[in-house]
């Protein structure tokens, strides 16, 4: 018999995968004992990626970077960076702007079914940032850092975080743009890299310009994979294959020149054969505005959808089941007041390998509330993917932003740039009879200010929209840390930002999934053998 060994070091670093590029480590004195025997230690390391934020003339882009005070208590872990640096471009001939269109006809590795040139190939060149100076690097845990810009041809940015800024590591891209079709504001928490990513609600329709940013931190070329799925499976041609990531380089695509079918309510899958990296979906439509569309929560047979703003006018809601067999869900909106059945919509049947797309209108009748979507009785439990497009305004004056399906908070969730005004934070307790009760941390400003903390309960089935604590003598922006109590019932959060354009409610809603800024090791203790004959 041959006896091999697995390591607590190995298995303490496959545990830390799970926040962007983490690593773990035994610090001395650390920390607190979780369940199974295992002992919960702060991450190592982190890394985020923001991409180009927009190719306007007339935009404004603010970054803001921040990591929870005090993520390390009881562990010596030394101080460490957070930063973030501009990433290089791949540029196609001819290809115009920051657009990243493909070109019919293209040779060289990397084609989709319909002829189109996928990946950084023969005739398309890499184009290194212009600089590499930190962009917003961190001081302190618990206070704030900014940055601004104005440029059109802002790059997108890599970033890592280690030491004491590691755990809870959060950034912020905030862009107006005051004039054309992309007109508005477009928010999105920068994402870490993965090698899969679900994009539920993206469109190749005649009104739409959806491009997919691909940006890649790591020291190798990365290879990525494309398809999209309509209402009748895949769409025709919508299969790119092969996509060159070259390293520490974003690529991207407009969704509509990789299928000759329009389809206004589409899934865009992601998927990285080859390396990791960050995704995010800015969809342009010619009537209301423009803002990021980030990645779903992984599909799953249960879902959240929380911060629908009391006065939207419409809320559109796309899933898709990707895996082989139909699904089945009961749709409830979970107001202030407790959980209704919107009209017309008691099931929601979504087919295996297909989209189906609801429009909610005049959903939320004045009340904020959150979608949750549950197994219906007696049906299928596949897992699906899910996000809502929601608007605000009417005719000329409509905006819209989307809210993906989120994980709940666990331990903590983080999201920066809170503003003095036109920041609401919304929190929803989706299961009746089990109250979550949250604490709520202002941190300092970024040009100062004291934190602040507040304790909400949220009544099971029920979603609460508060103006969310501000920071005493608040200068600049702020981040809000959201930690469940012990004994709370499952919670999950999000973010509004807001403010008029000219008579244009314009806006963007931030989901607050966990952030995974700690991880669970087995103890000595437990047997990791591998016994094998």
């Amino acid at each position: 018999m041959k006896r091999t060994m697995m390591s607590l070091i190995g298995a303490a670093a496959g545990l830390a995968a799970v926040t962007g590029a983490a690593v773990v480590a035994a610090p001395d004195g650390a920390a607190t004992t979780a369940a199974q025997g295992g002992t919960r230690l702060p991450v190592q390391r982190s890394s985020l990626l923001c991409p180009a934020p927009s190719s306007s003339d007339v935009s404004d882009t603010t970054y803001t970077s921040f990591a929870p005070k005090g993520a390390t208590a009881g562990a010596h872990v030394k101080k460490g960076t957070a930063k973030l640096v501009p990433a290089g471009t791949v540029q196609e001939p001819d290809a115009g702007g920051s657009s990243g269109t493909s070109k019919k006809g293209g040779k060289g590795k990397g084609k989709n079914k319909g002829g189109a040139d996928s990946g950084a190939d023969s005739g398309t060149r890499t184009v290194p940032p212009r600089d590499n100076q930190p962009v917003a690097p961190l001081n302190a845990p618990g206070t704030p850092a900014t940055a601004t810009t104005d440029a059109a041809d802002a790059p997108a940015l890599v970033g890592d975080a280690d030491g004491t800024f590691a755990p809870g590591w959060a950034v912020q891209q905030t862009t107006t743009i005051a004039a054309g079709s992309g007109r508005g504001m477009l928010g999105l928490s920068c994402t870490a890299p993965d090698t899969q990513f679900w994009f539920p609600g993206v469109s190749t329709d005649k009104d739409r310009q959806d491009y997919v940013h691909l940006t890649n931190p790591g020291p190798d070329d990365a290879e990525v994979d494309l398809e999209m799925l309509g209402k009748d499976g895949a769409l025709s041609g919508a299969t790119a294959e092969g996509i060159t990531v070259p390293a520490h380089t974003t690529v991207t695509r407009l969704l509509s020149t990789l299928t000759d079918s329009p389809t206004a309510n589409a899934a865009l899958h992601v998927v990285a054969r080859q390396g990791r990296v960050g995704a995010a979906v800015q969809a342009t439509d010619a009537t209301m505005g423009s803002d990021w569309l980030p990645p779903a929560a992984d599909p799953a047979d249960t879902l959240v959808l929380p911060g629908i703003p009391k006065d939207a006018t419409s809320a559109r809601l796309v899933a898709v089941a990707p895996g082989g067999a139909d699904a089945d869900f009961k749709v409830q909106l979970a107001t202030p007041t407790g959980a209704i059945t919107p009209a017309g919509l008691d099931t929601l049947h979504v087919k295996s390998g297909m989209t189906t797309a609801v429009d909610l209108k005049a959903l939320t009748q004045g009340e904020p509330g959150s979608l949750v979507l549950t197994p219906a009785d007696g049906g299928s439990r596949a897992p699906v993917a899910a996000a809502l497009r929601v608007t605000r305004g009417k005719g000329s004056h409509q905006e819209m932003a989307f809210i993906p399906a989120t994980r709940a908070v666990d331990k903590r969730a983080t999201v920066a740039d809170n503003r003095a005004k036109g920041t609401t934070l919304s929190l929803v307790a989706p299961e009746k009879g089990k109250d979550a009760k949250v604490k709520v941390t202002a941190s300092a400003g970024s040009g100062g200010g004291t934190p602040v903390s507040r304790t909400y309960t949220v009544k099971g089935g029920t979603t609460l929209a508060v103006d969310p604590p501000r920071p005493q003598g608040l200068k600049g922006s702020y981040a809000l840390t959201v930690e469940p109590q012990p004994g709370s019932g499952p919670v999950y959060a999000a973010r509004t930002l807001e403010q008029s354009m000219g008579g244009i409610p314009a806006f963007t809603v931030q989901t607050l999934p966990d952030d995974r800024g700690s991880v669970v090791v087995p103890t000595a203790g437990q047997d990791l053998s591998l016994l094998n004959d």
